[in-house]
């Protein structure tokens, strides 16, 4: 049997996953990254000084309630429990993200039951806002000016440049209010983190006979004609040469610092003081309960606007940028046996479960129209419905 040629551009999880279930086809896959490691921005390596599994691009929680994909991603490594509980410094005190009845009690000094912290709250959100088009105007409705002054507004500052009067409503989709104790940060059925790390994940992924992986290399896009089908997922505006303009990300700048013992007794805290420079602080051997390490390393993590060197991140999706994305989307859609994937060639800011299912579909809808001789669309999710 001839093996039929496809091209993975990227070695994160979307291109792992459609690569191996591709492979498991009878696919021969050619896997391409630029960078010298697997996994993307999930990449886990160990320190050399300390021993602690680092999360190189700052950290990376599991979390789904899709059943298809916790049990997919449990193929690869055995997942260790890990409940995320973010705390948050504001003012020189701690407090518990997100907001729930212990951070009400807390910052105001009280002592609420539910049912009195949920009326309290009703009292304080500002009701005259109907309907919030920005970002602040959506905190002010939902938890009022004092705790929208303490946890959001130098916080998200920092995050975006930009003050929360000037970014749409839409990056603050959901406000989870929880009136009682619970301080889970998220709320999904399946949580944990890889015992092993995400790169020794990816890597089992691409571990295939029929998988050949070349990292430190770029894909030239001359080549595409070798393929049956190329699998991107790198910059949609990369792959363009930038021809509608670059389109705008946040980047995230870590500051490493090695201490003795345990140095803020937590995994993530978040800095909400503007006057603080960096967002916040993540002590990475606490993503690992499991282990035990003498010395521990933590990132402090600085936000700022991505050059064209700088790894993207947070793609910035606002009016300039939509407009740019919809060109690079009819662009896209003219490309012949070229699919688009993955947070990069979709401009979304996308949580790993949600990479993994999208990749899953995409590798089935690939199988679908190869057996019915059709054509595999640009995208599996219209990256302009985010």
């Amino acid at each position: 049997m001839t093996l039929k040629k496809i091209a993975v551009v990227g070695a994160g999880f979307s291109g792992a996953v459609i690569a191996r279930e591709l492979a498991l086809q009878g696919f021969s896959v050619d896997v391409f990254d630029t960078r010298d490691h697997v996994a993307g921005n999930c990449h886990t390596a160990r320190d050399a000084q300390t021993g602690v599994m680092v999360h190189v691009y700052g950290p990376h929680i599991f979390h789904t309630s899709n059943e298809t994909v916790w049990n997919y991603i449990q193929q690869f490594d055995r997942f260790m429990p890990f409940t995320n509980r973010v705390k948050a410094q504001y003012a020189g005190r701690v407090y518990s993200l997100p907001i729930n009845l212990l951070t009400i009690n807390s910052f105001f000094g009280k002592t609420f039951s539910p049912s009195q912290a949920k009326d309290f709250m009703a009292s304080i959100g500002d009701a005259s806002i109907q309907d919030p088009q920005t970002f602040e105007e959506q905190a002010l409705r939902f938890v009022g000016k004092d705790l929208y002054e303490a946890f959001f507004k130098g916080y998200t500052q920092k995050q975006w440049g930009l003050s929360p009067a000037e970014l749409p409503a839409s990056i603050l989709k959901r406000l989870p209010i929880r009136f009682n104790y619970d301080d889970n940060y998220y709320a999904s059925k399946y949580q944990g983190i890889p015992m092993h790390g995400y790169s020794a994940i990816v890597e089992k992924m691409l571990d295939h006979p029929s998988i050949h992986v070349s990292l430190g290399t770029a894909f030239d896009r001359s080549n595409a004609h070798e393929y049956q089908h190329v699998f991107y997922s790198g910059p949609i505006d990369a792959w363009f040469d930038y021809s509608q303009g670059r389109l705008g990300y946040r980047t995230l700048d870590f500051k490493p610092e090695r201490h003795e013992g345990d140095y803020q007794g937590n995994a993530v805290i978040n800095y909400c003081d503007e006057s603080t420079p960096w967002t916040r602080i993540s002590e990475h051997k606490h993503f690992a309960p499991w282990e035990e390490h003498a010395q521990t390393l933590i990132y402090k993590e600085y936000s700022r606007l991505c050059a064209n060197d700088d790894i993207p991140y947070y793609p910035i999706r606002m009016v300039k940028e939509k407009l740019q994305l919809s060109s690079y989307v009819d662009l896209a859609k003219q490309e012949k046996n070229v699919t688009f994937i993955g947070r990069l060639a979709t401009y979304r800011y996308l949580d790993m479960h949600v990479t993994i299912a999208e990749a899953l579909d995409a590798a089935q809808c690939f199988l679908s129209a190869n057996a019915k001789h059709e054509r595999m669309p640009a995208f599996v999710v219209d990256p302009l419905g985010q």
